[in-house]
């Protein structure tokens, strides 16, 4: 039996999702379609291009995504307290930016002028439902879906169907079914075969953070009278260390964390964290508060590594209490990861979390009790 969306998705709390999104047609959504020879490798920059421009306008955080042959994954966070919170003006302006009616010739938005702010602000119901829309994960999907759609289209000219239906979408209800979901979308070039490492994946959250971090490297390092190639090549580092500011932070904020805490700087993928913006009011706590970016980042290297292997190393000691913190089984780790999709249904999470979640949709029980035994210690 189907699960309602509106059991899933409340809009009036916090929560963290997977959605997925694919293709009907046999023409590609990027990449090269053997079939017709096109290659709509382009198309790819289009959706992280419209993802980082929704993240800007939501109350919703991103936390992974990629963008693949004829399907995309995205995790998010939904945040109603922060559109809550926003005021009347904030609420006009980001509504205006996302619907404004009008386009400049490059296809982009024009930006909203003072009096059609104060227009909507005059109107209080239709300001009160753009407000729930900025916050809505339907909302969200549909406004990354339709564009692309009718941008796809045109470019085929063709009509008819883009995407096979509407976004497929995973309750994650906690944070260990979280981290293995991100895991699992940030490796699949990974494990489909089209890069080696996480870093190489173009097109997804984990190649933006690590990007990011490798160009604030090199701004630290950069002279203070540089040359003009050098010039050059600072603008341009400074430019890549935007890459993933648009992405949610993940661990404490910077001030949180302890003066102790290990410099992962001397491995491929370690990094300092992201600048994480401040919590807004309404916000909830941070999410994953124990595994900082740089934590992140090299257990997706680490598991990227034994995917690719086909070996099971042992996860190092560093990386081991991060897991245990969020009771995930570690000696099945990336077996878990490898397989994230067939561990559960329409949420994920613990055994007595679906049993309760269950009752409270009036079943006997909700797919995946063998998955959550899989992916958490404590069903072991």
């Amino acid at each position: 039996m189907a699960i309602a969306r509106r059991t899933l998705v409340d809009p009036a709390e916090s929560g963290m999702f997977h959605c997925v999104s694919r293709c009907v047609r046999r023409a590609f959504l990027c990449g090269r379609d053997s079939y017709s020879g096109n290659d709509y490798e382009h198309r790819r920059a289009w959706i992280r291009d419209r993802l980082r421009e929704l993240a800007e306008l939501f109350s919703i955080e991103v936390l992974s995504y990629t963008v693949m042959s004829n399907h995309l994954h995205v995790v998010v966070r939904t945040l109603p307290g922060r559109a809550a919170a926003w005021d009347d003006e904030e609420v006009a302006r980001r509504w205006l930016r996302l619907c404004p009616g009008k386009r400049i010739l490059s296809g982009r938005t024009c930006p909203p002028d003072d009096a059609a702010i104060r227009a909507l602000c005059r109107d209080t119901w239709s300001l009160a439902v753009r407000r729930e829309r900025l916050a809505d994960l339907s909302w969200f999907m549909r406004c990354l879906n339709e564009p692309i759609a009718r941008r796809a289209n045109g470019e085929d000219d063709c009509t008819g169907r883009f995407w096979e239906g509407r976004f497929k979408c995973q309750k994650l209800d906690d944070e260990g079914a979280t981290l293995a979901c991100m895991a699992y979308v940030d490796l699949n070039p990974v494990r489909a075969g089209i890069a080696a490492t996480p870093e190489e994946s173009d097109f997804t959250s984990a190649c933006d953070r690590a990007t990011a971090h490798k160009a604030r490297r090199q701004l630290a390092r950069a002279p203070e009278s540089p040359t003009p190639e050098q010039a050059r090549l600072i603008e341009q580092a400074k430019t890549e260390s935007e890459r993933d500011h648009w992405l949610a932070h993940l661990g404490p904020p910077p001030e949180n964390r302890s003066s102790s805490a290990t410099d992962l700087d001397q491995t491929v993928l370690g990094c300092s964290g992201q600048p994480a913006p401040q919590p807004g009011p309404g916000d909830p706590p941070p999410l994953l508060a124990h595994l900082s970016v740089d934590r992140y980042l090299e257990l997706l290297d680490w598991t990227g590594r034994q995917i690719r292997s086909d070996k099971r190393g042992h996860i190092s000691h560093e990386l081991r209490p991060a897991l245990e913190r969020l009771d995930l089984d570690v000696e099945a780790w990336v077996e878990n990861v490898e397989g994230y999709a067939g561990l559960f249904h329409r949420i994920a999470g613990k055994l007595q979390r679906l049993d309760e979640l269950a009752g409270a949709t009036g079943r006997a029980w909700l797919q995946g009790h063998d998955g959550a035994r899989r992916l958490y210690a404590e069903a072991a």
